[in-house]
């Protein structure tokens, strides 16, 4: 997709479609909160003008959320500034996701986080 800001709206569409037809429901709201900010770090990071969102079901009650992007440059987790908004993103991505990271690619990374449905203790 587009490496514009515009893109984490249709990333969040695509990943709460797919968790509903999975039937994972009920981490459809965070994976879509974690696909936002791992859209928008590659947004205000990346270097070419596209990324790529991947969503891949491991396990019947697991899926990984992923965002590829062309920089090799890995997320660092900010402290948040009080008086604005950014330095949150990757802190709301460790507390949402069950584990997440980076995968180095020969041309980039992708940037990645597994969530866990219920049923699955």
């Amino acid at each position: 997709m587009p490496r514009l800001p515009e893109s984490a709206a249709t990333a969040r569409r695509l990943i709460r479609v797919a968790l509903t037809v999975w039937g994972l429901d009920d981490v459809a709201e965070d994976g879509a909160l974690i696909v936002s900010e791992l859209v928008s770090n590659a947004v205000r990071h990346a270097r070419r003008d596209s990324i790529r969102v991947v969503i891949d079901r491991p396990e019947a009650m697991r899926v990984r959320i992923g965002v590829v992007d062309f920089s090799k440059a890995p997320p660092l987790r900010g402290e948040p500034d009080p008086e604005g908004e950014g330095g949150r993103g990757l802190a709301l991505v460790e507390e949402l996701a069950e584990e997440w990271g980076t995968e180095p690619l020969p041309w980039g990374k992708q940037v990645w986080a597994q969530l866990r449905g219920k049923g699955c203790e």
